[in-house]
């Protein structure tokens, strides 16, 4: 079986019943979305505009994703990735719509917009970091340990109690893991 193959197949077995009822419309699924992804959305939001413009930029997300929901396919991609490309550009226009109305009342306050490239950074890290709470907890210490401390695979057997072999497969695995969520997230 190629990687690609592996991929396809090993996404459409982890696909959420959230996302199944999702993308078939079932009524309970955008409250279960919402509560599954809502506090994610809020944050990403909320790096870049105030408080209550974060508000109504979560909520215009998730109303905007719901009756786009004919667009999402789960078998490409997470719902999470998914709203986060919405959440990305609601942010984009809502920063593009304070600068036009900024600009004909003539305040200009630099500080108050946030760059697109930010705006793209942040949304990485994001996923990022969703992509690594979905790693058993073995895993994502031994992966955190390694990229985010520096640690070489002898220093975290040896601070783990684990065997070398077993730090090195644990790695391995989770990079493909955190691969296939991540290249769906950019598909």
């Amino acid at each position: 079986m190629t990687y690609t193959a592996y991929v396809a197949v090993s996404r459409s077995e982890s696909i959420s019943n959230v996302e199944k009822a999702f993308a078939r419309g079932e009524e309970q699924a955008l409250k279960a979305a919402y509560l599954q992804h809502g506090k994610l959305v809020y944050t990403y939001c909320r790096r870049a505009l105030d408080e209550t413009r974060s508000m109504d930029v979560t909520q215009e997300v998730f109303i905007s994703a719901w009756r786009n929901r004919h667009r999402f396919d789960p078998a490409r991609g997470t719902l999470i990735s998914w709203l986060v490309a919405i959440t990305k550009n609601r942010i984009i226009d809502n920063l593009r719509a304070e600068r036009r109305h900024s600009d004909r009342r003539d305040i200009r306050d630099p500080a108050e917009l946030v760059a697109r490239d930010q705006i793209e950074v942040i949304a990485e890290k994001l996923m990022v970091a969703d992509a690594l709470r979905s790693l058993p907890d073995r895993a994502r210490r031994v992966v955190t340990l390694h990229y985010f401390d520096d640690l070489t695979h002898r220093q975290i057997a040896e601070r783990m109690s684990m065997p070398l072999g077993t730090v090195k497969s644990d790695i391995r695995r989770s990079l493909i893991q955190l691969r296939s969520q991540l290249e769906s997230a950019y598909e």
